[in-house]
């Protein structure tokens, strides 16, 4: 190697070095950390009772959670009524949200973070406004921080588990924050942020479902809520079967829905040819229940009717005492309370057409067949013997052959 090859060598190295060492402070300076800034509220402090609407979007997806009338709602599912739990403890957690670590970087950085608002990977917008509709605090929800494991699994998850997320005020796009929560169910699906509060049929005295096509229709009732079933109209060669039937009862007593069904149409929910399902409960409720077609094979639309008579005053006992009287009309106020309150939550949901999961129907929407003892077969009669060619004699079953006569004496020879 002669004198020139080495001065090029020496050269090229010191070029690749500097060029390093300015990509690094580059670098630096584009995302550096603010430690000054640890603990502080990453919102700062807002009123949070006067949020009045709460938008989250990510991508071209959206929903609008509006309070009104001092009830929240959703703007997507036609103003139905929305999980005031679940909006509540948003709303704190953001009110309470915390700087953890506080980055300084650029705007080649944002994407790296699904901080940006377009893009491959955008982060999830939210913005709290008031009741005038102006923006009070505007957020992005940026790339969830995971925990890394110290061992590898056998069975795979190395890539850790959520325990924070970098988050970005709006319009503050040179500070990153990497906040303790992760907001794992923060996404603008409206099925998620509804109210599953629904109806439920309890203590039932009788069932009717009657079908589209009347033979597969059918009807039992109970006399108390220990008898047992009754087919009512059972023709004489139908017999009920009580383990058939066991599970029909309690079928409405927890229900569930996954959606509610804006601008329902009769040709595509069914329910203008529904199946009908008719309870009466010994509380004195009768429930309305229309079924109509599937959706996907996996759910049903559903629409109900409630109505409710039960006596609104106790009838004390004959030689009833005070102090018996004050504890029963205690007893009896606090239950026709609870029974008001169940009516009339109830009767909110009938102006609304729900998508119910179809395993919670399975056991209603049975037909009559299917709900009656299996017929046991008859003996059939047994097949008489074969009789031969010769038939025994009753007389000669009983009496002992008769001997054969004695053979005649032969003659004598002649001499």
């Amino acid at each position: 190697m002669n004198r020139r090859q080495l001065t090029l060598i020496l050269v090229a190295a010191l070029v690749i070095g500097g060029l390093g060492l300015w990509l690094r402070s580059r670098r630096a300076a584009s995302y550096q950390t603010s430690s000054g800034l640890m603990g502080q509220k990453v919102l700062g402090d807002f009123d949070v009772n006067s949020i009045a609407q709460i938008t989250i979007r990510h991508g071209t997806n959206q929903v609008n959670l509006v309070q009104k009338d001092e009830v929240w709602t959703i703007k997507e599912r036609g103003g139905y009524k929305a999980n005031f739990s679940e909006i509540s403890e948003f709303l704190r957690k953001l009110w309470e949200l915390k700087i953890i670590q506080a980055q300084t970087i650029g705007p080649s950085q944002l994407a790296r973070l699904e901080l940006t608002t377009e893009g491959e990977k955008p982060g999830t917008v939210v913005e709290l406004r008031n009741a005038k509709g102006e923006v009070v605090r505007s957020v992005i929800l940026g790339k969830q921080h995971r925990r890394q494991p110290t061992e590898s699994s056998p069975f795979g998850g190395d890539e850790g588990w959520p325990d924070g997320r970098y988050v970005m005020v709006s319009g503050k796009t040179d500070l990153v924050s990497l906040v303790s929560e992760s907001f794992s169910n923060i996404e603008p699906k409206p099925e998620q942020w509804l109210n599953k509060d629904f109806f439920k049929i309890e203590k039932v005295k009788s069932v009717a479902v009657t079908y589209q096509n009347a033979t597969n229709s059918w009807h039992i009732a109970r006399d108390t809520e220990t008898s047992e079933w009754k087919l009512v109209d059972a023709k004489p060669d139908e017999k009920l079967d009580a383990s058939k039937v066991s599970s029909i009862p309690n079928a409405l007593a927890w229900p569930s829905f996954n959606d509610v069904v804006i601008d329902p149409k009769p040709e595509v929910t069914g329910l203008d040819k529904p199946t009908v399902a008719v309870f009466e409960t010994f509380d004195g409720f009768t429930y309305t229940v229309k079924v109509g077609n599937k959706q996907n094979d996996s759910a049903y639309y559903l629409a109900m009717t409630v109505n409710a008579n039960y006596p609104k005053e106790r009838t004390p006992g004959q030689d009833e005492k005070p102090e018996d009287k004050e504890k029963l009309d205690k007893e009896f106020k606090e239950k026709t309370e609870k029974l008001d309150e169940k009516f009339k939550q109830e009767k909110n949901l009938e102006p609304w057409v729900f998508l119910v999961p179809k395993w919670s129907l399975d056991s209603l929407l049975k037909e009559r067949h299917a709900l009656m003892a299996e017929k046991k077969e008859e003996p059939k009669p047994a097949t008489p013997a074969s009789t031969t060619a010769h038939e025994v004699s009753p007389v000669d079953a009983v009496l002992p052959p008769v001997p054969p006569a004695p053979e005649p004496p032969k003659p004598p020879k002649p001499e």
